[in-house]
């Protein structure tokens, strides 16, 4: 069975669509590169997986059931803005996840804080925007979910922060879990990537394997990409 899965999938604000029609199946066990530019869907499509926002037409499915209560235990959201209180320090972060699900792996959440000299004690207001960052998805990765949905991970953070971040996002997930990154920075994540979904105005354009791509185009992720929504 897909862990995630869209059939017919439309929403839209007003009169304004942001998804037409779309649909995709993910299997479970794959990192998946939700790829398009600014503005194209991804963000509106991940916080409908989240039960933050409702569709219009068709379903989305997570590991076969619609978005809300029953799938929340099973997948580990990172927005793409930091929502953490800025009052709250290092360890107050890993008591509200410990407080709120039960999943969370917390000596593994402590372990990757002392690899970055992250006090417990130090507040999140102290923190640089991509230390915040870094101890968001710290927390998003410890949890042992079916489903990681990860909204630009990598978005706002310099070249050496973005090589922890996708080490750590490859080394805490279980291999039968799924990992979807939404992000527009194909180059950076197309290393750990095992298939892609390109999306443009709210309408999948492509649903392939990285290896497929390679030998069918003989480009690259980030080439293809460039190729499709070249301006």
């Amino acid at each position: 069975m897909a862990i995630f899965e869209a059939r017919d999938l439309s929403k839209s604000y007003g009169s304004v669509p942001a998804l037409t029609h779309v649909n995709f199946s993910i299997e479970p066990g794959k990192i998946v590169g939700l790829l398009g530019p600014n503005g194209s869907g991804k963000s509106t499509l991940i916080k409908i997986a989240n039960g933050l926002l409702t569709w219009q037409g068709g379903e989305l499915l997570i590991d076969g059931k619609n978005p809300g209560p029953d799938t929340k235990g099973i997948v580990s959201y990172l927005p793409e803005r930091t929502y953490l209180p800025d009052w709250m320090t290092a360890k107050q972060t890993l008591d509200f996840f410990s407080d709120f699900y039960p999943d969370f792996r917390r000596d593994r959440a402590e372990e990757m804080l002392r690899y970055l000299n992250i006090p417990l004690t130090q507040r999140i207001r102290q923190m640089s925007k991509g230390t915040r960052e870094k101890v968001q998805l710290i927390l998003v990765m410890s949890r042992a979910a079916k489903l990681y949905l990860l909204d630009e991970p990598i978005g706002g953070v310099d070249p050496a922060a973005r090589d922890y971040i996708l080490n750590t996002i490859i080394g805490n997930y279980d291999p039968q879990a799924t990992v979807v990154i939404s992000t527009h920075l194909i180059a950076d994540v197309e290393q750990i990537l095992d298939e892609v979904i390109f999306i443009s105005q709210g309408q999948i354009v492509l649903q392939k394997s990285v290896d497929e791509i390679r030998e069918e185009q003989g480009k690259s992720v980030d080439q293809l990409f460039r190729e499709v929504f070249r301006c």
